[in-house]
């Protein structure tokens, strides 16, 4: 385990116990669930070749100065909700009335392999796309499929003055947005508002994300970033709060056309920011949880037992502690929970803009 956090206010959420033989063995491994996709994959063949000399990536770019927004999608193969709403935004002809637009579908080649009966097994090709944003990695003789993408849409990548990234989760939970750990990138969630729950968190112990790329995340760089976590996977509510959250941003940062504004939306619940203090890590294959938590769902009382990992107890290390996309079958050496607390807004929802984003 590990922690987001030096100023965590209570003990370790691991309690120790003593091993015995048989929490050395593996026991047989437990099947993952049906899980019901109700969405089909969109058809993706008008957008393929794109249109600015990069497959996959459309830009467009209005008359007037403003910010270059980038929505990506697709950086798990499997995780369409975002890309179906991409291609509802460009099957509308969406255009930016200030600055520049980039959609960018990521990894198309996992995406191609998406089997119904198995939908959990096009997430990637090589590795993890999201977890390889690094100057070292980038810029590394190393090769997989997933590596030479990243360094393809690169360019796009390092323009962006407003990045979100479009993804989904396998098991249920409250939609969510990450931050990271830059201040612009809750600002730019708390901005967007819409889902009013926000994580910030230190990053992937496997890797930095997209929103952990420097652009984003040094601060004295004018970008900013946030992940989405809109839904389950393939549910057609994920896909209308990608939508929603989209055409947020859009608003907010003046590219959407006055045509496509919607009539102004109820008011939203104030933002909810977390923290994430602590990354709990599965240490043996009988990692289990006491139950099936979901996502977002709060813990009120300090001690409680969430799981069992062999002979070690796992256990809320405060008062109303949030338990942030549990993974309800994490194997050895997976995150299997992040816990969090909650913390302050910050300041201002302002993110910061160059003197030509006007």
């Amino acid at each position: 385990m590990s922690c987001g956090s030096t100023t965590r206010p209570g003990p370790s959420p691991r309690v120790r116990g003593r091993p015995t033989f048989s929490d050395t063995l593996p026991p047989p491994p437990a099947p993952l669930p049906r899980f019901d996709v109700d969405i089909l994959p969109p058809d993706l063949s008008p957008w393929l070749a794109g249109n600015c000399g990069i497959p996959g990536v459309m830009h467009y770019q209005a008359a007037r100065p403003g910010p270059h927004v980038v929505l990506t999608a697709l950086i798990h193969g499997n995780e369409y909700a975002g890309a179906i709403a991409l291609d509802r935004l460009l099957r509308e002809s969406v255009r930016p009335r200030r600055g520049r637009l980039s959609l960018v579908f990521a990894n198309l080649a996992a995406f191609a392999h998406f089997d119904r009966a198995s939908p959990v097994a096009s997430r990637f090709v090589d590795e993890d796309m999201n977890r390889l944003w690094c100057p070292q990695i980038l810029s590394s003789a190393r090769r997989s499929h997933e590596l030479d993408r990243a360094r393809a849409i690169l360019p796009v990548i390092d323009s962006a003055d407003i990045l979100m990234d479009l993804h989904s989760m396998l098991w249920p939970g409250t939609p969510l947005m990450l931050a990271g750990g830059a201040e612009s990138g809750r600002r730019l969630s708390a901005l967007v508002g819409d889902p009013p729950l926000i994580v910030s968190d230190h990053g992937h112990r496997a890797g930095p994300r997209l929103i952990d790329f420097v652009r984003f995340s040094d601060p004295h760089s004018p970008g900013a970033a946030c992940l989405l976590e809109a839904g389950a996977h393939w549910a057609p509510a994920t896909v209308e709060a990608t939508d929603h959250a989209i055409r947020a941003l859009l608003r907010h940062t003046g590219l959407l056309p006055p045509r496509d504004e919607a009539p102004a939306p109820p008011p939203q619940p104030v933002p909810r920011h977390m923290m994430v203090t602590d990354i709990v890590t599965a240490q043996t294959p009988g990692f289990r949880f006491v139950r099936p938590f979901r996502g977002g769902e709060t813990i009120r009382r300090r001690g409680t037992l969430l799981a069992q990992d062999g002979p070690d107890e796992i256990r809320t290390p405060y008062p109303d502690c949030m338990l942030v996309m549990p993974n309800l079958r994490p194997g050895r050496g997976q995150t299997a929970v992040r816990l969090a607390m909650r913390i302050p807004a910050p300041e201002s929802s302002t993110v910061r803009r160059r003197p030509d984003q006007r």
